[in-house]
């Protein structure tokens, strides 16, 4: 960790983001502990910031921003006079984290949509159960996708690719 004193609240949130999201979100701890470094940072971090503040390797970091950025809550770009790229937390980071979870549950609706094609000729209750997983991530998919709507029309959620 780096030599900056932090407030004992942001010890304990990093503490938290280690653990309890790290965990929730099936991340290792270190995602979580770079999550919270990166949502408690005032400006956009380099590697190497990064690096120093988590105490973890260039490798270790490289795989954690890819997470989250995969996860919709971190971007990553260069600053503008700079050669080297920058991580921030997106300020939609919420709204990215809600599509993250749409392009998942996409992805399992045509899997399951694909199963009922390739089970056509399975007995009835296998065809049901397959039927019944291609329902459920159809209401999924409408239902995550009106809420993205929602939350980004009442909380005019910026567009993440405008650095606010």
């Amino acid at each position: 960790m780096s030599d900056t004193a932090r407030p004992p609240a942001a010890e304990l949130l990093l503490d938290n983001f280690a653990t309890v999201i790290g965990q929730t979100m099936g991340w290792p701890p270190m995602a979580g502990l770079t999550a919270g470094v990166l949502l408690l940072s005032a400006e956009p971090m380099t590697v190497q910031e990064l690096q120093d503040e988590l105490g973890a390797s260039a490798g270790s970091v490289s795989e954690m921003t890819r997470l989250l950025i995969a996860n919709g809550v971190v971007r990553r770009f260069k600053a503008s006079g700079t050669r080297h790229f920058v991580y921030e937390w997106r300020p939609d980071a919420w709204a990215g984290c809600l599509e993250h979870q749409l392009r998942q549950t996409e992805r399992l609706r045509d899997l399951a949509h694909d199963a009922v094609e390739q089970g056509r000729t399975f007995d009835e209750p296998q065809r049901r159960r397959l039927r019944a997983m291609a329902d459920y991530y159809d209401f999924m998919v409408t239902r995550l996708d009106s809420l993205l709507e929602v939350y980004r029309g009442e909380l005019r959620t910026p567009d993440p690719k405008r650095r606010t």
